[in-house]
């Protein structure tokens, strides 16, 4: 009887015991998948606590950029931990940019080191000094959307960025829309679910395979398509509604939206279920 169902459990299986799936290791034979943006588009920027996760909280910014014009800046908080990781992982993570279509910037050479709430609540100075970094890129690039981890995400770094990029909105006062990620740890009260079709899921997929120090001893970007269909799982009801029916779509990753007014961020009550037939700028309206 369970038959049908273990020919299920062994193609997943053989999905993420994949020995040939390739790995990029240069922009030889990865040809960008991206459309130009226009110069004075408007500007997603998101800030990637480490390089990879770009890719991994990527599915809005992403259809921003390709669906409505947006252009999209990654900004490369930290470069990992690793001294002798960080240059190999610039490489990788511009490889992957490129290959989206991400405009790519640096906070400091090297990244910025300590982004802890530890630094934030006992070295008050050294914090001000990374503020003042992610509040001069945000004063350069005037974003609409900000996209980071939400401030329970349970990496230590993921939770620091969360609150350095808060810090230095409200340093500036510059106001524009908010979508807190996921990925360490749920968030308590995502508000919005997005799908990505089968190409951008795949493009997502691509992109973190040039992250091949980081996938060779972990292979993750094998395991996000599992990641982002239980998302839409999750997503059904946290965000769909209790005992709503499920969204079709197989594949998607879950935000909190929210408005920053340039000092607080601003109540919503707002739900979104945004399928890819739908029109991504209706999270603003």
């Amino acid at each position: 009887m369970s038959q049908a169902y273990l020919e299920l459990v062994k193609a997943h299986d053989a999905l993420l015991q994949k020995k040939d799936a390739p790995l990029y290791s240069s922009r030889t034979g990865l040809n960008p998948a991206k459309p130009q943006a226009a110069a004075n588009a408007p500007v997603v920027m998101i800030f990637a606590p480490h390089p990879d996760d770009e890719c991994i909280i990527g599915a809005l910014p992403l259809r921003l950029l390709r669906e409505a014009g947006y252009r999209v800046v990654n900004i490369a908080v930290t470069q990992g931990s690793n001294a002798a990781r960080k240059q190999p992982r610039w490489e990788e993570l511009s490889n992957a940019c490129h290959y989206l279509g991400f405009e790519l910037r640096e906070t400091i050479p090297g990244g910025l080191p300590n982004v802890t709430t530890k630094t934030r609540d006992g070295v008050p100075a050294e914090w001000a000094e990374k503020v003042a970094v992610i509040a001069a890129l945000i004063s350069e690039y005037k974003p609409a959307v900000c996209v980071f981890p939400n401030d329970n995400d349970y990496h230590s770094a993921h939770i620091g960025t969360h609150y350095l990029t808060m810090d230095a909105l409200a340093k500036t006062g510059h106001a524009c829309h908010v979508a807190n990620s996921e990925f360490w740890r749920q968030m308590d009260k995502p508000n919005a679910l997005i799908e990505t079709n089968l190409q951008d899921t795949a493009d997502l997929i691509t992109a973190l395979a040039c992250h091949v120090g980081e996938v060779e001893r972990n292979p993750y970007h094998l395991r996000l398509p599992g990641w982002m269909a239980d998302n839409v799982r999750r997503g059904a009801e946290v965000v769909g509604g209790q005992g709503e029916a499920a969204p079709s779509f197989s594949f998607g990753t879950l935000y909190r939206m929210e408005y920053f007014d340039g000092k607080a961020i601003a109540p919503n009550d707002k739900k979104y279920v945004v399928s890819a037939g739908d029109d991504i700028k209706k999270l603003f309206a």
